[in-house]
């Protein structure tokens, strides 16, 4: 099968989120399989020389974008079985940062229409072209019309996937026929109209031949008000062709049995290494050596729907059960930063505070705490529980998309379960569950390294969500 995959950030050439790791490991996963895989992003201008000089010019031509007719290279770079494409136009990509632009409407507009333009002038005929998020929700709408123009794409269909609903694409009505290139008549309550505006994703959900989401209980969740932000009556109103297909991460990359960017490598039947790795964290972060203190642990943005506002109204409740450390790393609102630095100068050697983004010591932090502590309000799929637990990391999370889906509480009387659970958004009953896992590490330590081997042995892997999107594929187009 012939795939087209579009995604605005994709690792390892440019990463701002979850999104990129998507981009980066589904399509290797399905190559594997098999499938003729390419995918296109933009040739931003953080991409850098070391890739750049591996790339091939392939051609340029001019994007037909309403009035305008922006040029548009396309360079081409092979890896892992997979072909990738980048988008070059400096206008719109030579800048230092990949978003928060006062363009992004007309940049990723580009983008969706170099997307839709590329296989023509390379001769790729895709049988599934696989959008992501609001920057490639315009694709889907432009498929509709240009399947029937561009011979390649003739019997091209779409998937999108929503990996954050929370941002939309929405712009004043003004921008569909000066901006977009769109007809009037796309401006209606089952395609782009909402609320006097344009949106985006809400055009991507009516006009896309699928729709999925990045973690089954997300796709529940998303008929609701809370979770929705405003389109439940949109999900619900396309809910026969919405599935929620769980997201894997590189199992490869996340290894603790290779040891990079630990201090020692281990494994689930020779944790010895994990001791080695702890107190190597602890000396890195100015951490008391010492270790039977279980070592709590967050790497998030800081921000309130990753639930911070549990976390931070808890500190000295935390600080305060038995022989406990922390450390959060991380960057985000100025109230959440700045309580993590008070609680750092309140509880020298027992809290670390890194304001900031490492991978190495994300890294480090992974393999040497106890526990992971992720109390979102909401989380579509979420990659840090499932990296913290094949690290021997024990979890403890809300009971929220795919947080529930992949971190199964512990049950003492049987033993089973890969980390600790709550459901409501409340900091008492998160504060019950890490007395629960505290009390755990404490005083049972053979159950406690069950749950470890139970988080270390999960299938986290790519290969069971993308047989169901190649389930989807073969439904949509016939083959």
């Amino acid at each position: 099968m012939n795939i087209l995959f579009a995604s605005s950030e994709v690792a390892p050439f440019i990463k701002t989120g979850g999104l990129a790791d998507v981009a980066g490991s589904l399509p290797k996963a399905l190559a594997a399989m098999g499938n003729d895989v390419r995918v296109i992003l933009p040739l931003y201008e953080g991409i850098s020389q070391d890739w750049r000089s591996q790339m091939t010019y392939l051609c340029n031509f001019h994007v037909h974008l309403a009035w305008r007719t922006p040029y548009c290279g396309i360079f081409e770079l092979q890896r892992d079985g997979v072909t990738y494409y980048f988008v070059d136009n400096e206008y719109y990509f030579k800048r230092s940062q990949i978003y928060g632009h006062y363009d992004d409407g007309e940049r990723f507009a580009f983008f969706s229409r170099a997307i839709i333009e590329t296989p023509g002038h390379i001769g790729f005929w895709p049988d599934v072209i696989h959008c992501n998020d609001w920057q490639t929700a315009l694709v889907p709408i432009y498929l509709l019309e240009e399947r029937h123009v561009v011979p390649e794409l003739r019997g091209a269909k779409s998937v999108y996937t929503i990996h954050n609903i929370e941002y939309q694409g929405r712009y004043g009505s003004q921008v569909l026929k000066d901006l977009l290139g769109l007809a009037p008549g796309y401006f209606n309550e089952h395609m782009l109209e909402y609320h006097g505006d344009v949106n985006l994703m809400k055009g991507a959900i009516y006009a896309a031949d699928y729709v999925t989401t990045v973690s089954p209980t997300y796709a529940q969740e998303l008929q609701y008000a809370f979770y929705a932000h405003g389109l439940e009556g949109v999900v619900a109103d396309n809910r026969n062709k919405i599935r929620g297909i769980l997201n894997g991460i590189d199992t490869e990359l996340y290894n603790p049995a290779n040891g990079n960017g630990l201090a020692a490598a281990f494994n689930p039947d020779d944790l010895s290494g994990k001791q080695a790795c702890k107190a190597a964290l602890q000396q890195a972060c100015g951490l008391n050596q010492d270790p039977d203190a279980p070592i709590i642990a967050c790497i998030s943005r800081l921000v309130k729907h990753k639930g911070f506002d549990l976390v931070t109204s808890s500190i000295h409740d935390i600080m305060g059960m038995h022989n406990v450390q922390m450390v959060v790393l991380g960057t985000g609102d100025w109230n959440y930063e700045e309580a993590f630095r008070h609680a750092a100068a309140q509880y020298p050697g027992r809290f670390a505070a890194h304001m900031m983004y490492s991978a190495s010591l994300s890294t480090a932090i992974y393999g040497g705490a106890d526990l992971f502590l992720m109390p979102s309000e909401a989380e579509p799929c979420g990659l840090s529980q499932m990296i913290a637990m094949r690290y021997g990391t024990v979890p403890v999370v809300r009971e929220t998309g795919g947080l529930k889906d992949t971190v199964w509480p512990y049950n003492k009387f049987t033993g089973q379960g890969r980390g600790f659970t709550f459901a409501n958004i409340s900091a008492h009953d998160m504060m019950w569950v890490l007395h629960e896992a505290v009390d755990l590490y404490h005083n049972n330590p053979k159950a406690w390294r069950g749950l470890m081997h139970a988080g270390m042995t999960a299938d986290f892997s790519w290969n069971k969500s993308a047989d169901e999107y190649l389930e989807i594929y073969g439904w949509i187009t016939g083959k």
